[in-house]
């Protein structure tokens, strides 16, 4: 007595199971690689929850605070007729005769035309036009410090836990040890021996005084010089961190079968240091570093104050003080988008090196 088996084509095969079929889990991946769009729909649906929330919690907070945009403006400026001063709280949007909810629809109507409203700590210019001055320096400076600190480290991290137990281990508490000195002091530090003492760097502002902005050889010159200061304090205080936590990671990673198995097979150290091992450790720094972005602002308001650098943390507390409510929710408003913007990149980076995460979620 014979059993018929049903025979199976090239499309079932692809359908089953990888153990089922007696084929690599690596030869069933590569026939059916579904397109994971409950992965991207599910990160949709929270990115754009989570910027409705944000720009809403950004409409109530200053509305929240004590005191006005108005009142603040018309302490500076007393010559302003009453007239004048109620006129001022229609165009900013803060009308008592309107309900809150009539000016929050008008927030978002505003929002959709890319209308930020106006400054009255700049003499009534566009929050849009002072974003614009100020954002260039920021990404500038501590945006790029940040990422130069993050691949130096994490590739730094990546080669100190691949040579364990060598004399590399070293720059760990080194680096370490700067990573707990507050960004102030260490700016301090270094404008007292950089500046003031080998004057080799300016010690403050962006540029050369008298100097006006413009596309030219000088003026970059004065820009590089004028940042390279700052931007090394940042990069040296926040390094220890980025390398410890990768050093820490490739440890762990080490000590897997998969890292063994290659060895075994005879693969160069190179390739399997930065092919396996640095690949899977790094998937927690790219979060890491997502949620750094956020905190960006945060060390810049204490850099750009200890230097006298322009930028976006320096027009925060500017506009906190002055209780320019519509610069405040400018500024915010950037912050979150940045923040969005780099945990959707991180998300992007993190499917890609890991695809068992798009995998699980589709």
């Amino acid at each position: 007595m014979s059993t018929a088996f049903p025979q199976l084509d090239d499309n079932d095969l692809i359908q089953q199971d990888a153990l089922e079929v007696g084929t690599t889990a690596t030869t069933a991946e590569r026939g059916r690689r579904p397109v994971a769009w409950r992965f991207f729909l599910g990160r949709a649906g929270f990115y754009l929850f989570t910027l409705w929330a944000a720009i809403t919690i950004n409409f109530f907070l200053p509305r929240f605070m004590k005191g006005d945009a108005v009142s603040s403006y018309l302490a500076r400026n007393r010559n302003v007729s009453p007239e004048a001063a109620e006129s001022l709280r229609i165009l900013l949007g803060i009308d008592s005769d309107k309900s809150i909810w009539q000016q929050y629809v008008e927030y978002w109507g505003m929002l959709f035309r890319g209308d930020l409203g106006i400054s009255t700590l700049h003499g009534l210019r566009p929050v849009g036009e002072v974003l614009a001055a100020a954002l260039p320096w920021t990404l500038g400076l501590v945006g790029l410090a940040t990422i130069i600190s993050f691949l130096i480290g994490t590739v730094g991290g990546a080669i100190v836990g691949w040579k364990r137990g060598s004399r590399l281990d070293a720059l760990i508490p080194i680096t370490t040890f700067f990573n707990t000195i507050p960004y102030f002091w260490l700016g301090l530090i270094a404008i007292a021996i950089f500046s003031s003492t080998l004057k080799w760097f300016p010690s403050s502002h962006a540029y050369d005084k008298g100097q006006s902005p413009e596309w030219s050889l000088d003026f970059i010159g004065q820009v590089i010089m004028h940042g390279t200061l700052p931007a090394m304090t940042i990069i040296v205080a926040s390094l220890g961190g980025w390398m410890l936590g990768m050093r820490n990671m490739m440890l762990t990673v080490l000590d897997e079968d998969y890292i063994t198995v290659a060895q075994a097979k005879g693969m160069p150290n190179r390739r399997v240091l930065w092919a396996y091992a640095a690949r899977n450790a790094v998937l927690p720094q790219i979060q890491s570093f997502a949620l750094s972005i956020g905190f960006i602002v945060g060390g810049t308001i204490v850099m750009e104050m200890v230097f006298s650098y322009p930028g976006l943390g320096k027009l925060l507390l500017d506009a906190t003080n002055a209780k320019d409510f519509a610069l405040m929710q400018g500024v915010f408003l950037v912050i979150t988008l940045s923040v969005l913007a780099a945990n959707i990149l991180a998300d992007v980076v993190y499917a890609y090196l890991d695809p068992r995460t798009r995998q699980t979620e589709a």
